[in-house]
């Protein structure tokens, strides 16, 4: 049993998300959304260097050591995942560990609307899950591939930079791949993905180019793609895909777009005040028609008032979302208005608005 198991363990039973391990600093644990310190000692670059570099495989120790940075996934059996990063900061060496638990959550503890439920049986398409770091996407995700492995009887190919989630083959032959040691990057394990015989491939993440052309050229050739983007809106989600192409082929890509993209879901977690945890609140958009038409004529500022009108498809704006969550009690007006898209109308609910804001 590795040293730094201790810390894992005490996350694991103090439902921590995330573990900090500075250079110079007590280790610190993200309860709730809030980081909080342990009571224990300081830990020293050389001491934590020796902590951590006992878990980490010699490649990643090799690129740490080069480059300053490195991602891993580390395991305790039984216990859960954790996603591992590595960096160099300041006064040393750091690390931030993010729990996966080993169990994945369904769809429907996680109370997901039908129509995402449903995307996880959609014959081709691209799927997006979008959101800021930590909004939990590669929660909502796992219960998506969950829930096509109970159901349908296909092959999944996953592509992550960690794997996160492990799911085992069900009616599903289920394949992952982590980026760096089963396969190069993302975009040679889409290349070869295609010569898989893939039924559905999730992309861990759509952060460069070749891997977003080569993702939603997956989707349109006939393969069920999910994927993620750090974007805050359906809308912003749209032009973040446009946008990372050079502007003579954005307008093909805005046709392609309009036919391969099925559905996004953009998402946000809040602290709760009713009770300890999180709940998250979810905007849902579905590619009918009319939304292809504004993808396609290059009106993406106009998807927010057709996400708005298309209630019946399953559509839902984050503002009524987190609306939602606000008259449940769930959340604060304070954290609902610091995370909201319109403004003025949450601006109604607070006691007094924010110093910094000049609406």
């Amino acid at each position: 049993m590795a040293k730094i198991d201790a810390f894992f363990k005490l996350m694991f039973d103090q439902g921590a998300s995330d573990l900090h391990l500075v250079s110079g600093q007590q280790p610190i644990l993200r309860l709730h959304g809030e980081l909080e310190r342990v009571k224990y000692k300081v830990l020293e670059n050389d001491e934590l260097k020796a902590l951590l570099y006992e878990i980490a495989p010699d490649t990643k120790i090799k690129t740490f050591e080069e480059t300053g940075d490195v991602d891993f996934g580390y395991e305790i059996p039984g216990v859960a995942r954790f996603r591992a990063n590595f960096f160099n900061q300041k006064f040393g060496c750091a690390a931030v560990f993010r729990q996966i638990p080993s169990q994945v959550l369904t769809a429907q503890q996680l109370g997901l609307a039908p129509i995402i439920v449903q995307s996880a049986m959609y014959t081709k398409g691209l799927v997006l899950v979008t959101g800021p770091t930590g909004s939990g996407k590669s929660t909502t995700l796992a219960a998506i591939i969950d829930h096509a492995n109970k159901n349908r009887k296909d092959h999944i190919i996953t592509v992550e930079d960690p794997i996160e989630f492990v799911h085992q083959s069900d009616k599903c032959v289920v394949n992952h791949r982590e980026v760096g040691m089963h396969t190069k990057s993302f975009g040679a394990a889409l290349k070869g993905a295609l010569r898989e015989d893939p039924d559905i491939i999730l992309v861990g993440e759509m952060r460069d180019l070749e891997t977003i052309r080569l993702a939603v050229e997956a989707a349109a050739t006939g393969h069920l793609v999910f994927g993620t983007l750090h974007t805050t809106n359906a809308a912003k989600t749209v032009d973040r895909v446009i946008e990372v192409f050079p502007h003579e082929e954005q307008g093909q890509m805005r046709n392609t777009l309009s036919t391969s993209l099925k559905l996004v879901v953009a998402q946000n977690l809040f602290k709760r005040i009713d009770k300890k945890g999180r709940c998250a609140a979810l905007e849902i958009m579905v590619c009918t028609g009319a939304i292809s038409n504004l993808i396609r004529e290059n009106k993406t500022f106009q998807i927010p008032s057709a996400i708005q009108v298309g209630k019946r498809y399953g559509m839902c704006t984050l503002d009524d979302a987190i609306m939602e969550q606000l008259n449940k009690k769930w959340i604060s007006p304070e954290e609902a208005f610091d995370k909201c898209i319109d403004k003025p109308k949450f601006l109604p609910l607070l006691k007094t608005p924010p110093a910094d804001y000049y609406g």
